[in-house]
């Protein structure tokens, strides 16, 4: 086996990036604290491409050192933007007719194993949390369902960029991959 070049992996450019194939999917950073985990979700949503992310509140926006640090250009590529409460943000997307998803441990919680249940329903929007407090609970309180995703060690949160990997991975498999025969 030999590792795969950079030039070998045939990617596309920046160039092409906005013309491609995007899940219907806007992900919604709710005060974020770390720039080094925008950075890195926003690297998540150039490897599986969504149509937007929305940056709310405290959530740290380009151009930031520690973003673009972990982002390695993908801030160039996926399209976002900023809303000083993510509250503007919910109600900016359901009425544009988005199905509204904090990705949350809430009560009723639908597992992300069974995420295919809200494909019908989409465009989806998912909501991910600060590192600390979570989805804000008005948010939430605002939010159609809830999402999460099955944990079974001792600790009761994954990292927020993790987090985001894991969703976007799973949506991936309903928007993106093409089914084989």
């Amino acid at each position: 086996m030999r590792k795969l070049s950079n030039a070998e992996l045939n990617r596309i450019t920046k160039e092409q990036f906005p013309f491609i194939k995007k899940m219907p999917l806007v992900l919604v950073l709710d005060n974020i604290r770390s720039h080094l985990n925008v950075g890195s979700i926003f690297r998540s949503c150039d490897a599986f491409p969504v149509q937007a992310m929305y940056l709310c509140g405290i959530t740290g926006t380009p151009p930031h050192r520690d973003i673009q640090k972990t982002a390695l250009g993908a801030t160039e590529t996926v399209s976002w933007r900023y809303f000083q409460h993510t509250e503007e943000a919910v109600n900016c997307l359901k009425e544009n007719h988005y199905t509204v998803v904090a990705l949350e441990q809430a009560e009723g919680a639908l597992s992300l194993q069974d995420v295919d249940k809200l494909i019908s329903k989409a465009p989806l929007a998912f909501i991910i949390g600060n590192e600390v407090e979570g989805v804000a609970q008005q948010v939430v309180s605002m939010s159609d369902v809830c999402v999460e995703i099955p944990q079974h060690g001792t600790k009761h949160s994954l990292n927020v960029a993790v987090s985001a990997g894991i969703l976007l991975w799973e949506l991936s498999k309903h928007f993106l991959l093409v089914p084989s025969c």
